[in-house]
């Protein structure tokens, strides 16, 4: 305790008013930092009016604190002389500048690269043939993952770090990460085969042999889909790539069959009556392809005749699907029941012998 105050009589008794001016100097920094990046920010950016739009850039907040731990590291240098401080503190405050103002651009730069910049919006725009926005999110996030390594390079490079060292040593267990990498290698490199074949985008609802659901993400390493029990699976690229996908969601119409039995004792006329019926329904439903409508005398079993009733509709999503159907055989069971005829069901019928 004593010494500390032994060091603050000392400060106070020679240094005082180059420790204020730090301070001012800091807080200056600190206070002109929001102007100087807006100014920074419209020099680059000379045709934007709205403030609003300058300070969501993705470079005002990094900035921001750059200025801020500029204004920090020149208070620093200012006092070196008054404080005789040594040249190992000197050192250390310059490597931790520099390092903070490297994951700051990094920070920066990496926010450039995303859906809702404003750079990539105007490189989209410029674009003549439209990205699917699951396909060009998960190419920035390769470039985010690149813009990072490289910033961590640089950083081991300030630190002074023996790059060849460490890659000597990353050889020497190479074989033990190689096999330890090696499903996560596979799962990027389905990744970008998925990137490139395009066989769906987030929201599209897919079918694979063992998954069907709606996909809600996807990563370096996996395809994240919510199945209909509106539960979450995560499952990895390599799986996805080397897999059959049915995409739902590319459907341009929807096929719906099914078949209606009628008893034996219908006659041909009736089942000609009821097949025009049936036409004439769904010519007049405007989600019922007209081109499309196939109703055909297709068997007579031992339980009845049957009629195939074949056709594509308009709706693809599962909802107004069902919606549709419950609305066609609603108004099926009102022809049926206007025309007299009822549907067959399967018999049996058994003969006891008297003696």
């Amino acid at each position: 305790m004593e010494q500390i105050v032994d060091f603050i009589n000392s400060v106070k008794a020679l240094q005082i008013v180059d420790i204020v001016v730090a301070i001012c100097l800091i807080i200056l920094f600190k206070v002109l930092s929001p102007s100087i990046s807006y100014v920074i920010i419209k020099l680059f950016k000379f045709n934007t009016k709205s403030k609003k739009a300058i300070k969501e850039s993705a470079f005002y907040i990094p900035l921001k604190v750059f200025i801020t731990i500029l204004g920090v590291y020149l208070a620093v240098l200012f006092l070196k002389k008054p404080l005789n401080l040594p040249d190992n503190v000197m050192n250390i405050v310059t490597k931790a500048f520099q390092i903070i103002s490297v994951l700051a651009f990094a920070k920066a730069l990496a926010s450039s690269f995303t859906t809702k910049s404003t750079l990539i919006k105007k490189i989209r725009k410029n674009w003549k043939n439209d990205v699917e926005d699951s396909m060009l999110e998960f190419a920035l996030k390769v470039v985010r993952a690149i813009i990072y390594i490289v910033a961590l390079f640089i950083v081991l490079a300030i630190l002074q770090i023996n790059l060849s060292g460490l890659v000597a040593g990353l050889g020497i267990g190479g074989i033990i990460v190689t096999l330890a990498a090696q499903d996560t290698a596979k799962n990027i490199f389905g990744g970008v085969v998925l990137f490139i074949d395009k066989p769906f985008n987030v929201g599209d609802w897919i079918q694979t042999p063992n998954y069907e659901g709606t996909v809600e993400d996807m990563t370096f390493r996996t395809t994240r889909i919510r199945n209909f029990e509106n539960s979450v699976v995560n499952i990895p690229n390599s799986t996805i790539a080397d897999s059959a996908i049915i995409n739902w969601s590319k459907m341009e119409k929807r096929r719906y069959k099914f078949s209606l039995s009628f008893p034996l004792e219908t006659t041909a006329e009736q089942m000609e009556i009821i097949s025009n019926k049936l036409r004439e329904m769904l010519m007049n439903e405007p989600q019922v392809i007209d081109d499309d409508i196939i109703i055909s005398f297709e068997n007579i079993t031992d339980n009845g005749l049957s009629l195939l009733v074949y056709m594509f509709v308009v709706p693809t999503g599962y909802n107004d699907y069902i919606m549709l159907k419950d609305k066609i055989n609603k108004n099926i069971i009102n022809i049926l029941h206007n025309l007299g005829v009822d549907l067959s069901y399967p018999t049996t019928s058994v003969y006891i012998e008297r003696k």
